[in-house]
């Protein structure tokens, strides 16, 4: 008998959409990653954001424009949209400040208690079901995640809280996208977003961009404090690239979040693993250990179980 097309498939292709658009949103999203590893240790994050935001602006108004004009920059949840800025310079920055201390691939799985903590806030915050099957694949995910970032490794020193700040400030930005919903398209969104990081940015050149309080030795600490100085045209064109990155990545992640419910795409956040271990071994010669494997089988599997326990007839 054929199925009726109805509310529960017009249900059903959105979440498809949403968790197609958060995926590829956080696949184009690692390649900022790569060029913010690369540059760590010559630049401060203060002139990356800058520059970055610069660069994204016309991309973003465009997006605006297209989707539904530039007086849609008006609208009564610029308080809110002005917040989430506020909370996501602090995420992205803690996010940045751990690439010159720790690997990339342990960045990527400490921030992964992301999804994790949107699927555990979303029933508090927003009313959202989270059901026991979809609980169990948050746990299943999580230990994915501590099977990758392993305690006996060491790399829970003082350092790893940064991604782990991060990934509480991302969660948090994700949550306000997902409460204001319809009221707020994905390109207005990222707009502000943007436009927060610009400021942000500015304003850690201004408090210790003359490198004054730089010379302290510690990795992350000097990619705060360190000068500005001129990049070469090679290194400023990377950082500029990341201007359309960080754009077209942040309008579909916003997109996801704004239209499916933050428990079912949250775990999709996950398939950035896999283009961790890809860019760390083309780039870096990081080869993941089984275990490491492993742990990416178990935290992509609670994905698609999720995904899968949400849709009709699953």
């Amino acid at each position: 008998m054929t199925r009726p097309v109805g509310p529960s498939a017009d249900a059903a292709r959105r979440r498809l959409a949403g968790a197609i658009s958060l995926s590829v949103g956080v696949a184009v999203f690692t390649l900022q990653d790569l060029v913010m590893k690369h540059l760590s240790g010559d630049y401060p994050v203060h002139l990356a954001m800058v520059i970055r935001s610069l660069a994204a602006l016309p991309f973003l108004l465009l997006f605006v424009r297209v989707e539904c004009g530039l007086a849609g920059l008006r609208n009564r949840w610029i308080p809110f949209l002005i917040l989430r800025g506020a909370i996501q310079i602090v995420s992205f920055t803690a996010y940045y400040l751990a690439f010159p201390a720790l690997p990339l691939a342990v960045v990527v799985a400490l921030f992964f208690t992301a999804p994790l903590l949107i699927t555990a806030l979303s029933g508090p915050f927003l009313g959202e079901r989270v059901g026991a099957a979809r609980w169990l694949a948050v746990i299943v995910g999580f230990a994915g995640v501590v099977l990758i970032a392993r305690p006996s490794d060491g790399i829970f020193e003082a350092v790893a809280v940064l991604p782990i700040l991060s990934a509480f400030g991302y969660a948090c930005g994700q949550l306000i996208v997902r409460r204001i919903g319809a009221g707020v398209v994905a390109s207005v969104t990222a707009f502000y977003q943007n436009l927060m990081f610009m400021a942000g940015g500015l304003m850690l050149a201004l408090a210790v961009g003359d490198g004054r309080l730089a010379g302290t030795g510690d990795p992350s600490l000097e990619f705060l404090l360190r000068a500005w100085t001129v990049p070469s045209w090679l290194d400023f064109g990377l950082l500029a690239v990341c201007g359309p990155i960080s754009a077209i990545s942040i309008w579909l992640i916003n997109n996801a979040y704004r239209t499916t419910e933050a428990n079912l795409v949250a775990p999709f956040e996950f398939t950035a693993m896999i283009w961790g271990v890809v860019w760390g071994a083309a780039l870096w010669g990081e080869f993941p250990e089984p275990l490491t494997f492993a742990g990416i089988a178990l935290v992509l599997g609670a994905g698609l179980f999720v995904m899968r326990s949400r849709l009709p007839g699953g």
